[in-house]
């Protein structure tokens, strides 16, 4: 039940970060030439748009230093968050923090410039130079930025401006991982454990409901006590949103946040409407939960835990991933054999350690691999983790293989798609592969759950953060009670009921790292959607499923993402996709009731 210290983690565990540079010292040199390659850019101020050749050469020369830059980013931060409480880490960290700053600061003219002039001198250019149509998407998402784009001394003011920002976020980053404490309770073998962001979702889920409540009750007094701290954080991130929208001449953060993805503000609507319309398949499905664990009340510390009594087996690490490799075989022998890589090259940091950031993610730049954060723990969820993320990274992987280095990063609102298309197929696998009643039901309610997580949480959180930036806009005081009411109101809604709010619900806000990256959580849901429809295809061997999505996959962000997605018969601006994947709740729903 102890954590290992990182110095103590056998090697094969660990990421292998010496691909990106081989010694601090190399690191510290490719920091130096980052600020000479940021001034090669500058040389070009005053002079991009002169003829197609300057265009050229500045996009090549800011690529170059835009590619060390991530990579030089990447080192530091990654090294971080694998001992969040390391000074020499956190001492690195600051120096990319402030060269990303000193970059956004000298360059703040070159989108301004550009858009000085009109978008036909432009294409000119690029009818004269064959070597610009690399960068021609990205022209055309830059121009839609124009009526957004203010001279360069007001840019260069902004950039300066924001600088001062993101505190909001870095206190809450610092509170959620190097300081958090949430005490220890007695777990199921009668001993003292301690409660931390990395076991608490297992704790949750244990079958002793006094070690449930406990660990729920561990968790919400650490944020109750300092509800009014984080209260401030998040504030000061909703009036940056509000800053930053308004300067550049957006109707509000939601319209700002769907610009970049040409996304109407309908999707997000829709979206919260589709699931306002299913609500009854969730009551439902808390009608089933309550009835099956035997509970005369069900609380909030009761959702999370199986509603079989017979527990699954440990899934080492090993076996998690044969399981894993079985259950993508739909996607095909390329498929497959690139994802090996992840192992024999070491892409993944796996276990947690003392001072490790919790969670999990996939992070690289074009020139590194695309790295794994895992905090693995043996459990069928950390297996179906493990997947979620190496989808976005072999996401990643091909985007890099196959596009350039302008149009390699897929946009957010795709990159939740691979990895959820990845956890459907696992799901598919071990339900389709079990051998008793007990797994049966064990892997229905594991679909369920995720779509009750993921569409209707997600939506939730969604619905939270446009509320309260609704109610900034109007003049409503945004306080801690402000904030905790309306999150209280919203979890009764989507819950109903068939399952007790309790009181320390109404502070589960102020523990949601996403909301501080605004109107983000939108996409987990519309994902989601999209992965449950291109998995039944390709599950159900349609003609050119598995042809058209790896061709997903190696599309990045060459095109705008409501169009990539039609090429594989998903259309986000109807409400199809959302209420499909509702369908399919509705069906495990009526498979699970029967077993049950």
């Amino acid at each position: 039940m102890t954590l290992k210290n990182r110095c103590d983690v056998d090697e094969l565990d660990t990421w292998d970060l010496t691909k990106m540079f081989s010694t601090v010292e190399e690191w510290e040199k490719n920091l130096k030439e980052v600020y000479k390659l940021v001034d090669n850019v500058l040389t070009y101020k005053g002079h991009i748009m002169d003829n197609s050749t300057t265009l050229y050469e500045f996009y090549q020369a800011y690529d170059k230093m835009n590619r060390l830059s991530d990579k030089v980013y990447l080192y530091a931060k990654m090294q971080c968050d694998t001992d969040t409480s390391n000074s020499e880490y956190q001492a690195r960290k600051a120096k990319v923090d402030k060269l990303f700053e000193d970059i956004t600061t000298k360059l703040s003219f070159c989108t301004p410039e550009i858009l000085s002039s009109d978008y036909e001198l432009v294409l000119k250019y690029i009818s004269e130079n064959d070597l610009l149509k690399d960068f021609k998407f990205d022209l055309e998402k830059m121009f839609r930025y124009k009526e957004h784009t203010l001279n360069s001394n007001e840019e260069e003011i902004v950039a300066n401006a924001c600088n001062a920002f993101g505190t909001g976020s870095e206190v809450f980053y610092n509170f959620d991982n190097a300081d958090i404490k949430l005490g220890s309770i007695t777990n199921e073998d009668g001993e003292l454990e301690e409660v931390t962001n990395s076991n608490y979702i297992k704790l949750m889920n244990s079958r002793n409901r006094e070690v449930r409540k406990s660990a729920f009750s561990a968790m919400y007094e650490y944020f109750k006590k300092f509800k009014n701290t984080i209260s401030a954080a998040y504030l000061g991130q909703i009036k940056e949103d509000f800053f930053i929208s308004n300067i550049r001449k957006y109707k509000s953060p939601l319209e700002m946040s769907l610009y970049n993805d040409d996304i109407s503000i309908n999707v997000y609507h829709n979206l919260i409407e589709s699931v306002h319309e299913s609500m009854p398949s969730m009551y439902k499905y808390m009608e089933i939960r309550k009835k099956a664990l035997g509970l005369d009340e069900m609380h909030m510390y009761d959702i999370y835990v199986d509603i079989i009594s017979e527990q699954p087996k440990d899934i080492p690490f090993e076996e998690g991933k044969k399981i894993l490799f079985q259950s993508l075989k739909p996607l095909g022998d390329e498929y497959l054999k690139d994802l090996e890589k992840a192992f024999t090259e070491r892409w993944i940091d796996k276990y947690p350690n003392v001072g490790k950031k919790s969670g999990a993610y996939s992070w690289g730049s074009y020139d590194t691999y695309p790295y794994l954060l895992l905090n693995y723990d043996n459990t069928t969820d950390s297996v179906s983790t493990m997947g979620h993320e190496l989808g976005h990274s072999m996401h990643s992987y091909y985007s890099n293989k196959y596009q350039n280095s302008f149009n390699c990063s897929y946009p957010i609102f795709l990159a939740e798609i691979a990895s959820t298309v990845n956890e459907v197929l696992i799901n598919d696998y071990l339900y389709k592969n079990a051998t008793t009643k007990e797994e049966k039901i064990l892997y229905l309610t594991e679909f369920l759950d995720k779509v009750r997580t993921t569409i209707f949480r997600q939506t939730m959180f969604a619905e939270f953060e446009m509320l309260i930036h609704d109610k900034y806009q109007n003049g409503v005081p945004i306080t801690e009670q402000e904030l905790s009411d309306t999150y209280y109101n919203l979890n009764k809604l989507y819950y109903g009921d068939n399952v007790i709010s309790d009181d320390d619900i109404r502070y589960e806000w102020s523990r949601i790292p996403h909301f501080y990256t605004p109107f983000y959580v939108y996409k987990y849901a519309t994902g989601l959607s999209s992965a449950i429809a291109i998995a039944s295809d390709i599950l159900a061997g349609k003609d050119g499923a598995k042809e058209a999505y790896l061709e997903f996959l190696k599309s990045g962000g060459s095109d705008y993402p409501l169009n990539i997605l039609k090429r594989v018969n998903v259309d986000m601006t109807t409400k199809d996709p959302i209420l499909k994947a509702i369908k399919m709740f509705d069906e495990k729903l009526e498979e699970l009731q029967k077993l049950v």
